[in-house]
């Protein structure tokens, strides 16, 4: 990997799948470049909103399906895209809380019904919370439990409520590698086969770049082979 010439930030759009993994290895991409990662997480949704909008942006990490379509668009450089891997929902408690049994559609239902509380990410902008908010229509749950829905702008703010929560009997559902991420919170299982959600996350450099060559080496260092380990340990799968 070459140093980078400039001082100017790298800006990466990234849903908030990737912000752990985007972490671990922060400080691996900066001992190669001078400038810094100007790194913005959140709902899939909002991230392209905010590139839609013009929000500066070197590298994009969003769905696969996301990224296609804005390709085709003309938003992101054609063949610059590649996957850092799948990255399944999954259920998760506070840390000290004793595990639920969510192994089947009925399990995890009444775990649902129990619980005081359930948090998860926004249910118009990210991918898990639209899929929580059709769960919970598929279950006929939704007016039982709209007082204990906890929706939040994104997986990771969700997940870091729910930890700081001095409430009992939480439960908390969004893609695991927030929930990996977050301190205090943990991963239960992921929702079972009939409700699986798994997402495959990809990266592509955007077309209005001005690090165009650093973002690739970005890209190329979350997705390289030597990283593969980092990527499943944060929650990825191959």
């Amino acid at each position: 990997m070459t140093a980078s010439n400039s001082n100017k930030p790298l800006n990466l759009l990234s849903g908030g799948a990737a912000q752990g993994l985007v972490g671990q290895l922060m400080a691996q991409f900066k001992a190669h470049h001078v400038g810094n990662i100007a790194a913005t997480f959140g709902a899939v949704g909002m991230m392209k909103d905010k590139l839609l909008t013009g929000a500066p942006c070197d590298v994009l990490i969003l769905t696969d399906a996301l990224i296609a379509q804005l390709t085709t668009s003309g938003e992101l450089v054609p063949g610059s895209a590649q996957a850092l891997g799948v990255v399944k929902t999954g259920i998760a408690v506070k840390t000290n809380a004793a595990a639920v049994d969510v192994h089947s559609p009925a399990a995890l239902k009444t775990a649902l019904q129990a619980a005081r509380g359930i948090y998860f990410p926004d249910p118009v902008k990210a991918t898990a919370g639209i899929h929580v908010l059709h769960i919970l229509r598929q279950m006929g749950l939704e007016a039982e439990l709209a007082d204990r829905l906890r929706p939040f702008p994104n997986g990771a703010t969700a997940m870091k409520a729910m930890a700081d929560s001095s409430e009992q009997g939480l439960i908390g559902c969004t893609q695991i590698t927030e929930i990996l991420f977050t301190q205090g919170i943990t991963l239960v299982a992921p929702l079972p086969q009939a409700f699986e959600l798994a997402t495959v996350y990809t990266a592509a450099v955007c077309s209005r770049a001005t690090q165009a060559q650093a973002a690739k080496e970005l890209i190329d260092l979350l997705t390289h082979a030597n990283t593969l380990q980092l990527r499943l340990a944060c929650g990825f799968e191959a």
